[in-house]
């Protein structure tokens, strides 16, 4: 079974014809467009209707039939929850996530606010994870940078 790699680039100023030839030329093929607009007040959703974000973490499969993990968000959460686990504040966790280059849905960078509301999320996920062989291969390497056993302390 061939396994492919997926990306997502989020557009932030006028497309570029550019960006398709780059990608192409490193092995990539475009697979879909997305488009989005904001609805008129007269077509916005009536009540009842589903209008929920998809989970943070998570993305709708490619056959539109179930919700699977979505890698770099997956990422995101696991370095969030390590953190929080760690005791870093909001403020840490902020830096640490930007200086990797993970963005928010939107393209922006993370700020305390966000990080803030992901705790829900990260509640929700968190006895998953905490049950995960990626989490306890965490706690290995976690316990060889601190053989005494103490939290590693959060830059100031």
């Amino acid at each position: 079974m061939a396994y492919f790699e997926r990306m997502r680039d989020s557009v932030s100023e006028p497309f570029s014809p550019d960006v398709i030839r780059q990608r192409t030329a490193a092995g990539w093929q475009m697979v879909a467009i997305e488009w989005r607009r904001e609805l008129p007040d007269a077509e916005a959703p009536t009540d009842g209707q589903f209008d929920e974000d998809v989970p943070y973490g998570l993305r709708v499969s490619d056959d539109c039939t179930r919700l699977e993990a979505d890698p770099v968000e997956h990422q995101i959460l696991m370095l969030m929850m390590d953190l929080v686990t760690q005791d870093f504040s909001y403020a840490e966790i902020v830096v640490r996530l930007n200086e990797k280059g993970y963005r928010m849905r939107n393209g922006r960078p993370w700020d305390r606010v966000a990080i803030f509301r992901m705790i829900p999320r990260l509640i929700e996920v968190g006895p998953r994870f905490f049950s995960s062989a990626e989490w306890a291969h965490r706690l290995e390497h976690f316990d060889d940078l601190n053989p005494a056993g103490k939290p590693d302390q959060p830059a100031r």
